[in-house]
């Protein structure tokens, strides 16, 4: 924690301001007892660039999970990254390493999905829709299935759940 102001006062003013109020704001250190605590504590900040400095590199790009770019031993840095040897410089901040990672093109393909269901399937389907639907407080949704499965299956008795009244 001493060493970095420091280090910050070297940096000419356009830098140092930003720098000095990122690291008033928001410095932290952390001191864990073991590098699978280490590994945790990393993954639940979830990163935008994560540098590690540690022995055994392939252990921790085996065991970290959530990072936006990974940066594994002192050869390499940030900068290098960000600048010239990226695979990404278009990363996930604030947390979001936990469910995204970098830009790609994987970003820009659009994703589609559909089902189809036969009446026999819309059996199961739609009581257990009903009643998941109902707990959640969703009356609509459930109905949505009400109405397939006295379409589908007139007299038939479902346990659909209890409806929701407000």
């Amino acid at each position: 924690m001493k060493r970095v102001p420091p280090l910050i006062d070297a940096l000419p003013p356009t830098a140092r301001d930003p720098a000095g109020a990122a690291w008033r704001d928001y410095g932290e250190v952390i001191v864990c007892d073991t590098r699978e605590e280490v590994a945790a504590v990393s993954d639940r900040y979830a990163s935008e660039h994560l540098e590690v400095h540690a022995r055994e590199l392939d252990w921790w790009l085996a065991r970290l999970t959530c990072y936006g770019s990974l940066f594994l031993g002192e050869e390499t840095t940030v900068a290098y990254g960000d600048k010239a040897s990226g695979p990404n410089h278009v990363l996930p901040t604030k947390g979001a390493a936990r469910y995204s990672g970098g830009l790609s093109v994987h970003k820009f393909m659009k994703t589609l999905t559909w089902q189809r269901m036969t009446r026999e399937a819309a059996r199961d389907i739609g009581e257990v829709t009903a009643r998941i639907s109902r707990l959640e407080g969703m009356e609509a949704h459930a109905r949505t299935a009400d109405d397939r499965l006295a379409k589908y299956f007139p007299g038939q008795a479902f346990e659909k759940g209890t409806p929701v009244s407000v």
